[in-house]
């Protein structure tokens, strides 16, 4: 695998006009006639629905700017969450390019499925994740190396009832609890870490690649977060909110403030009316001190298959598909909020509100969902924990005594 991946790299490498969209790799004969490839291409279905399409038109724009290619397109319907699952049973019969979760970039490489950047991308990339070292850190594997490009964001926020709370009440979660009905997904294991790692705590190391670190929610400062969720699920304005009981307390007046992300959008909304607000993560009171909630945060990825045939061109494509002017083109016609940096001031983005809220908690109140296999033992332990809370089997009395019990459960798993 590393011997095809090396070649891979170094046919790339060869191309030196390759970022003016000149190859300089033989990808024309002599006498100038393209090259006749074909290339496998994994997305959504809703990305491809029709020849019109996102994935279509991005296509025949490539095509416009790489005449040295004749394509034949061989589009396929596999949505970014499942690609990792279908390409590990088999890399060598895998798309050419495809989109996947930031999540599963560990899945990919531990099945050599996916192929390092090429210098030329990593350029293109700077620009794109300048000032948001977040979304770079989703496509950067264990070893510290780059795999793909993001073409989307991936968090959770806050909407609220613009009504019953000042702009200084947002910034606040015990403010707004003091004033309203705020649901919480306490019982969700992709929510409830945002107090433990608001507080400090680490999940595999800060950059979340070394399993030997662990989960670390321990301590006198877990115990303190802890002791806070205890009080929270005690607190008469707290709503737990599961199987959708948030967004239906916005829409019946029970509930003021949920926590989801921009694929509720529409329907917080319906809900809310004109009387709708969004915004990043709130902080909350910690031994007598703000300490800000952080979410996790990843992306939708595309990248290239090293099994290819043809590494240079689908570097390329993968690269083209998650561009500036591609993530533009994909907001414009599926309303998909953007990752790249360059496009937060773009003026249509800069007034959507929701847009601003998943930028804004991406690039300041988040931390990178850790993509190392190890995180699939994360998740159940943490929902049980979650779990105890709610039930009121975890006190004030035995805080810190579970809370070591949870983290003692992660050892036995590594």
């Amino acid at each position: 695998m590393m011997a095809r991946w090396k070649k891979a790299l170094s046919a790339i490498s060869a191309c030196a006009l390759f970022v003016t969209g000149l190859s300089a790799c033989g990808s024309a004969s002599a006498g100038g006639d393209a090259e006749h490839i074909t290339l496998v291409v994994w997305a959504s279905q809703e990305d491809q629905a029709n020849t019109d399409s996102w994935l279509q038109t991005m296509e025949a724009a490539f095509e416009q700017q790489h005449p040295e290619y004749s394509i034949t397109w061989k589009n396929q319907n596999v949505a970014s969450a499942d690609a990792a699952g279908i390409a590990k049973q088999d890399p060598t019969v895998a798309a050419d390019v495809y989109t996947f979760a930031s999540d599963q970039l560990g899945t990919l490489l531990d099945a050599g499925a996916v192929g390092q950047v090429s210098d030329p991308t990593m350029k293109q990339l700077a620009k794109q994740t300048k000032g948001n070292a977040t979304m770079l850190q989703t496509v950067t594997g264990e070893d510290g190396n780059v795999y793909g490009v993001p073409l989307a964001g991936n968090t959770w926020f806050m909407y609220y009832r613009k009504s019953k709370f000042t702009e200084q009440d947002i910034t606040s979660l015990d403010a707004m609890l003091a004033k309203g009905k705020v649901s919480f997904p306490l019982t969700n294991s992709w929510y409830l870490p945002a107090f433990y790692i608001g507080a400090g705590g680490t999940l595999f190391g800060k950059d979340g690649t070394d399993a030997k670190s662990g989960v670390q929610f321990g301590g006198a400062i877990g115990a303190a977060v802890t002791d806070y969720l205890v009080d929270l699920r005690n607190n008469p304005n707290f709503v737990n909110d599961k199987n959708g009981s948030g967004l239906a307390g916005l829409k019946s007046g029970k509930v003021d403030v949920v926590f989801t992300g921009n694929w509720d959008a529409a329907t917080v909304r319906e809900n809310l009316g004109d009387d709708w607000g969004v915004a990043k993560l709130p902080s909350f009171t910690l031994n007598g001190k703000q300490v800000q909630m952080k979410a996790f945060a990843g992306s939708t990825i595309y990248g290239w298959n090293p099994y290819t045939k043809h590494p240079v061109a689908a570097d390329q494509f993968a690269a083209f598909l998650s561009g500036t002017e591609s993530q533009r083109k994909h907001y414009e016609m599926r309303s998909v909020i953007p990752s790249d940096s360059e496009l937060a001031s773009d003026p249509a983005i800069e007034k959507d509100a929701v847009a601003q809220a998943q930028i804004d908690t991406i690039a300041q109140t988040s931390v990178v969902q850790p993509s190392i296999a190890e995180m699939n033992n994360f998740w159940a332990p943490c929902e049980n924990f979650g779990n105890s809370i709610y039930n009121k089997e975890v006190t004030h009395a035995n805080s810190a005594k579970l809370t070591e019990q949870w983290m003692a459960s992660y050892q036995s798993l590594l």
